[in-house]
């Protein structure tokens, strides 16, 4: 390792990886023929019930059809997934012995899938091997996975391109997941045709996920301020911290959520507006994949965790659920004004891109300015008014303290660092938003 300049035991060093990516309208048809190529004779699709039915999964069972390929479907993955549902797909993988895997659908059948492919290729560990320290052993992966295929079917968790798989844990009452380059799909295919089929509350929760996968990679804490510096490559995280590469997609992704998103939301006909979602929901992918995520998303595991009796409007589901985009969403305002005492010039330019007008502004306004940014852009788009309006009360806050501690792979990737007063405090603050 060369001599370096960082401080104490920090990395030096950051990895770019992604899956290959394929985009175009209509391009799931070639789903069949790269099969094909692959030479797979034994495929699992992976999809949820509800989209088993919708036009997505039809044009990649067509696709199947016309090219002979051999599969067999699971359409029992859950939405916002259990440690338990992970483990009915990874039992259906094994007995299957497949040799390729297609997902289609949201960040919760690409997870699924990614997590049933590791578990089926490396059938002698055990479940928590490979999940996320503190809650299991966050083993490296190092053995070879087989080729999977993800189509997604929202523009949101930008799953098709990262090495990440999240998941209920619920003993706990905690998410958590697996993280690990090696689970990453082989091949993204991102066909803007399926946004079609979204209906607009989906779509604002998924494109919530785009904006803040974006602003917390970009204002991550740097990746050479990142420790421990890893004694071997393979135990370098998959969130690094903030990087020069990361950045580039972060900023795009978000120039685009400004333009598109309130547009895509509020006209289902607007096909520019969702293709350039589908594209941003990648984009921020690559950003976050590599650069990682920090407190909306570690404040945002108990928040969906701890759900009581909230059911949100176009999810055709059985049980109480927050969507994710939106568990994340709901306490940004507070994060930001938080963290912004730390690189408060980034905040300001998410501010300025999000539409704010920082002429006269003070730098160190940055986290009021964004906060105040976000309101108005949550307020406009009709989200509920904070904590309190999906069923939550400040005698809740210890327990989402409580859930938020063991997210420790992405609350240490804060720019600033937070004890349980401050957890405390920003979830206060998210109580109510307007």
């Amino acid at each position: 390792v060369p001599e370096r300049l960082t401080l104490g035991n920090t990395d030096y060093a950051f990895e770019m990886a992604i899956s290959n990516i394929r985009y175009g309208e209509g391009v799931t048809k070639e789903v069949g023929m790269d099969l094909q190529n692959l030479g797979a004779r034994r495929v699992c699709l992976m999809t949820d019930k509800n989209l088993s039915q919708l036009p997505p999964v039809n044009a990649v069972l067509n696709s199947l059809a016309k090219y002979s390929i051999n599969f067999q479907m699971y359409d029992n993955v859950r939405v916002e997934p259990t440690d338990q549902s992970f483990m009915d797909a990874i039992n259906f993988a094994k007995k299957g012995e497949f040799d390729a895997y297609v997902a289609v659908g949201g960040g919760s059948v690409i997870d699924t899938c990614k997590a049933a492919n590791l578990y089926a290729s490396s059938p002698t560990s055990d479940f928590l091997d490979y999940v996320n320290a503190p809650i299991g052993k966050g083993k490296p992966v190092t053995v070879p996975l087989k080729p999977l295929i993800a189509v997604p079917t929202t523009s949101g968790t930008g799953s098709e391109t990262t090495g990440v798989a999240i998941f209920d844990f619920k003993e706990l009452k905690v998410k958590t997941g697996i993280a690990s380059r090696a689970i990453k799909p082989t091949l993204g295919i991102i066909d803007p045709l399926h946004t079609l089929s979204m209906p607009e509350r989906i779509v604002a929760n998924s494109g919530f996920d785009v904006l803040c996968h974006a602003l917390e990679s970009y204002t991550a804490l740097p990746y050479n301020m990142r420790g421990p510096c890893p004694s071997n490559p393979i135990n370098r995280p998959a969130y690094q911290g903030s990087n020069p590469i990361s950045d580039v997609w972060a900023l795009h992704a978000l120039r685009i959520v400004a333009k598109y998103l309130k547009r895509a939301i509020r006209n289902p006909e607007d096909r520019e507006a969702r293709a350039n979602m589908h594209l941003a929901s990648a984009f921020a992918g690559i950003g976050f994949g590599n650069a990682g995520v920090h407190l909306c998303h570690g404040m945002s595991y108990p928040i969906s965790g701890l759900v009581k009796t909230y059911k949100p409007k176009d999810y055709n589901v059985d049980h109480s659920l927050v969507p994710h985009g939106l568990s994340v969403v709901l306490t940004s305002p507070a994060v930001f004004a938080f963290t912004a005492q730390i690189r408060p010039e980034r905040h300001l330019e998410a501010a300025e891109i999000l539409g704010a007008d920082i002429h006269t502004a003070r730098i160190k306004d940055a986290g009021f300015i964004l906060a105040d940014t976000l309101r108005k852009f949550l307020f406009d788009l009709n989200v509920d008014d904070g904590l309190a309006a999906i069923g939550y009360s400040k005698a809740d806050i210890p327990a989402l303290v409580k859930g938020t501690l063991p997210q420790e792979r992405v609350t240490k990737l804060s720019p600033r660092p937070q004890t349980e007063e401050d957890l405390s405090a920003l979830f206060e603050a998210s109580m109510k938003l307007y």
